[in-house]
C-alpha cells in the first residue's frame, strides 16, 4: 500500500490490511495485538477493534509535513465526529501512529515531550477559535486539548513504558484521540459512568500489575486532563508544569 494514497485521509481498520510490509504494517499488528489481549484495560478500544471501527493515521515525523498531514486527518476526524449518533458502536478513536524513529529519544519523558510538541503544533494549525466553555489554561480542571472547535482527549502511548504496560502499544509512539464528550457519555460522573471507570481502573491494576495512576480522575472534578494524557511510571504526585502553552492572552483573543 502506498501512503501517498492517504495523505489527507484516515485509513480505516479494514484498509490497514492493504499494508503488506513496512513500519505501518508492523505498527498495526502490534497495536491490534495489544488491544485484542483479553486483559487489555480499555473496554472501549477493545469494542472498537472487535467491530473494526478503528481509524488510523500514519505520521512519519513531527516536522512541518508530518503535522500538516496529521492536522488534515484530525480535521476530517472531527468533522465526522460532529455527526455522531451517541451510540457506543459508532464511537471510534483516531489512532495516530508515528514512525518508530520519529521520537528523538527513548525514555517515557522524551516520548511525552514529543507528544506535547505535536499537540502544540496542532494548536498552532487549528483553524477554529478556542471553544467557549473550555478553559484556555491547562492548570484548570475544565481544560482539554481542542481542535476545530471540538474538545478532545489524547492518550499518549509509549514503547518506553515498562510499568504502565497499558500505555505501551508497541514500537511506535501512539496518540489515541477521542472526542471529550464520548467519555462524558459512557464514563462520566453518573452511577453507570462511575461503574465503568471503576471496572477499567480495576482492569488497569490487573494488567499493569500496579494500581492505576493517581492522576486518573473524572473531567471537571478535581483532576487535570493534561496529566492524564501522558502518565508517568511512578504512582506519585506531579508537580511539573504542563508543556502545552498557557497562552492566556492568545486564547482570550481566539476564544469564541
Amino acid at each position: 500500500m502506498h501512503t501517498s494514497q492517504h495523505t489527507t485521509a484516515i485509513v480505516s481498520q479494514a484498509r490497514t490490511a492493504e499494508f503488506r510490509d513496512g513500519w505501518q504494517r508492523t505498527a498495526v499488528e502490534e497495536i491490534t495485538a495489544r488491544i485484542a489481549d483479553p486483559g487489555f484495560p480499555c473496554v472501549f478500544s477493545r469494542n472498537a477493534l472487535r467491530k473494526e471501527l478503528l481509524g488510523f493515521v500514519f505520521v512519519a515525523d513531527g516536522g512541518a509535513d508530518g503535522i500538516r498531514h496529521l492536522a488534515g486527518a484530525l480535521g476530517e476526524y472531527v468533522e465526522r465526529a460532529r455527526d455522531w449518533d451517541g451510540q457506543l458502536d459508532t464511537a471510534y478513536p483516531l489512532v495516530v501512529v508515528f514512525a518508530p524513529d520519529a521520537v528523538p529519544g527513548d525514555s517515557v519523558e522524551e516520548h511525552h515531550a514529543f507528544g506535547w510538541h505535536v499537540l502544540r503544533e496542532l494548536h498552532r494549525a487549528d483553524p477554529a477559535p478556542w471553544p467557549a466553555g473550555v478553559a484556555p489554561r491547562p492548570d484548570d480542571e475544565t481544560w482539554s486539548m481542542c481542535f476545530d472547535g471540538m474538545p478532545l482527549f489524547c492518550n499518549m502511548s509509549s514503547p518506553a513504558h515498562r510499568v504502565r504496560r497499558s500505555r505501551n502499544l508497541g514500537r511506535s509512539f501512539v496518540l489515541v484521540v477521542n472526542p471529550r464528550e464520548r467519555f462524558d457519555v459512557f464514563a462520566g460522573d453518573t452511577p453507570s459512568g462511575r461503574k465503568v471507570r471503576a471496572n477499567i481502573r480495576g482492569r488497569i491494576h490487573r494488567y499493569d500489575g500496579v494500581p492505576h495512576a493517581p492522576q486518573l480522575g473524572s473531567y471537571g472534578i478535581g483532576a487535570l486532563e493534561w496529566q492524564q494524557y501522558g502518565l508517568i511510571e511512578e504512582n506519585a504526585r506531579r508537580t511539573d508544569a504542563c508543556p502545552f502553552p498557557h497562552h492566556a492572552d492568545d486564547d482570550t483573543q481566539r476564544t469564541s
